[in-house]
Order: C-alpha cells, then structure tokens, then sequence
C-alpha cells in the first residue's frame, strides 16, 4: 500500500527541510513580500510583470505582450485596461496595421515603476542581508545557472 507521506529530507539539503522545501519557503516570503512592497501602488504582480516587459522592451502590440508575460490575450487586455485606467499605461493603433493595437508605458508610468523598483530594492535587501557578499555572489550564480 503507498501512503501519502512527505519524501525523505535529502542529506544535501540540511536538517529536516529537503531543499525543494526551502526553495519554495524562501520564494513564497519573496513573494508575500513582493504583494507587501505593490500595496501603496494599488497594483498586481500580473500588472507589475506588465510594467517591467514594456520598460525593457519598449512598445509593442498587445499580442506580443501576451507572448512575453505567457498570458492569455484576454488576461492581457485586463491587465492593460487597469494600467491605463490609472494613466499608467497608453494605447495607439499599430500604424502597419490599424487593425492591432500597441501599447507603451507613459511618463507617469515609469516613475511608479522607479518607485516601486526602489522600493523593492529595500524590501530584497533586508531578506538578503543575512548572506555575506560571497553566500550572494555563489546563490545569484546558482540561481542564474537553473534559471538558463
């Protein structure tokens, strides 16, 4: 009979904690943190996420913005009609093709999201701050190296 039951800690991963277990412990602090540090904007990871494509990217179709956040069109759509209702996002028609749409951060968008970006920064620096600039250097290095 198999039962339902935590998998054996793995001798790498230290005391009783397997290092998926920690992995995931340290992403949803991150993550809590993260809702924490968008509050006072009044905006969503999925809108943040959106925010960052198009500081990086620059203008681009809805479509494309679709494919870059791994959404649904539709998802898409909701996430730029509350950016723009708050002025933080605009739309235009695609001059090659008036049919589509594109969409750009406005000027009052970018400095919510240097604001936000600098508020984050703090926010990584106190869960960070615990690890010495070697522990930093070698956990960026590892966490590159899973990402690619």
């Amino acid at each position: 009979m198999v039962q339902d039951r935590d998998p054996e800690p793995r001798p790498d991963a230290g005391g009783d904690e397997s290092l998926s277990d920690a992995f995931w412990a340290v992403a949803r602090q991150l993550r809590e943190t993260s809702q924490e540090t968008l509050a006072p904007w009044d905006i969503t990871p999925a809108q943040f996420r959106a925010l960052r494509v198009l500081r990086r990217h620059g203008v681009m179709r809805l479509s494309e913005l679709s494919d870059r956040l791994k959404i649904a069109a539709r998802s898409t759509t909701e996430v730029i009609d509350a950016l723009q209702a708050r002025d933080l996002t605009g739309r235009r028609s695609d001059p090659d093709d008036r049919r589509a749409t594109l969409v750009e951060l406005t000027e009052h968008g970018m400095q919510v999201l240097h604001d936000i970006r600098e508020a984050r920064g703090s926010e990584s620096d106190r869960v960070f701050d615990r690890l010495t600039p070697a522990e930093r250097a070698a956990l960026t290095a590892i966490l590159r190296k899973l990402r690619d």
